[in-house]
């Protein structure tokens, strides 16, 4: 049997030490995220963090750091622990999920209040009944399924796509700030991602998700109705969940060719706009794409500052 030593001890000692148990070891976990409170690492360092303490790799070096700093020393003042692969194998993201803790009305309460802090910066009033779906995204955000795509060209300035036919999950707001309307829109598909749908149970994420946008004929300011669009994860494609809410509509979107280029930081009318002059002027004077329609592809979610973005040109059907 293959094994990986976190710390060199003799190997006559090996058979004496037990193997940890699946409770041994996320009580380690535990215990390491707990450490990294005391330590003053702070909340930024431990949502930056959390997740890889989820992974295979992340359980690895977590056991490491345990068995150097807090196991208690044995034969001779030489502590160690051992892991074999097939017990990486054996701890899967499933059975991780299964022995989890549920998050306590405490952490639930931090929670909220965090999203009602980002919310309020997008002029955006957070109802209470989103408590349950923060939580439910919360618990899956390692789990994001992208939207599939095939590179045409790289070009210097952008790169060019082509998104297969799908079915996608669609909510259109038109609220007075473009902020508003993403954030009121994505608020109706996180409820049907959730629960709110046929299934009754949790869909899974994709990314990225697509708001769709028009400018005036002037093209100077951007129509007040914005779609926000959820792809369906690809095991739901076929048979989509139908949504409980009214507002929310199942489109099957045909091929889509964009022409893409990343740009960070948060989206507002102003950005966008920005942006959009942005690529006319790197790709100069053109009849291919759209001129009245474009969008807007986010891929983390609005508490990230620096948050990754895309603007998209969408190619005139030949």
């Amino acid at each position: 049997m293959k094994h990986i030593l976190i710390q060199g001890v003799r190997t006559s000692d090996f058979d004496e030490v037990p193997r940890p148990t699946n409770a041994e070891r996320l009580k380690a976990l535990r215990t390491l995220w707990h450490f990294s409170w005391v330590a003053g690492l702070g909340d930024r360092v431990c949502r930056t963090w959390g997740p890889i303490f989820k992974t295979k790799l992340g359980l690895l070096i977590c056991f490491c750091f345990f068995s150097i700093f807090f196991q208690p020393n044995r034969n001779c003042g030489v502590g160690m622990a051992r892991i074999t692969l097939e017990d990486l194998n054996g701890l899967d993201d499933e059975s991780l999920d299964e022995d989890e803790e549920p998050m306590d009305g405490e952490e639930q309460n931090r929670l909220f209040s965090h999203w009602e802090t980002v919310a309020s910066t997008h002029q955006v009033t957070l109802p209470q009944e989103m408590a349950g779906p923060i939580v439910q995204m919360t618990q899956h955000s390692q789990v994001r399924e992208p939207v599939p795509y095939v590179t045409l060209l790289q070009h210097e300035k952008c790169e060019e796509r082509l998104y297969p036919a799908g079915k996608w999950a669609c909510v259109t707001k038109g609220e007075p700030m473009y902020e508003q309307s993403i954030s009121m829109g994505f608020m109706k598909l996180m409820r049907y991602i959730c629960k709110e749908n046929s299934t009754g149970r949790y869909l899974g994420m994709t990314v990225p998700v697509v708001n769709e946008i028009r400018l005036s004929e002037e093209g100077t300011e951007l129509l007040r109705d914005v779609t926000t669009t959820y792809y369906l994860p690809g095991e739901f494609q076929p048979d989509p969940p139908l949504p409980t809410d009214p507002d929310i509509r199942i489109v099957e979107r045909q091929p889509l060719r964009v022409l893409t280029r990343v740009f960070y930081g948060v989206t507002s009318e102003e950005t966008i706009l920005r942006e959009i002059r942005l690529l006319w002027e790197l790709l100069g004077s053109t009849d291919t794409v759209l001129r009245e329609s474009y969008m807007v592809a986010a891929y983390e979610n609005p508490s990230v500052p620096q948050r990754r973005n895309e603007l998209w040109f969408i190619r005139r059907a030949e």
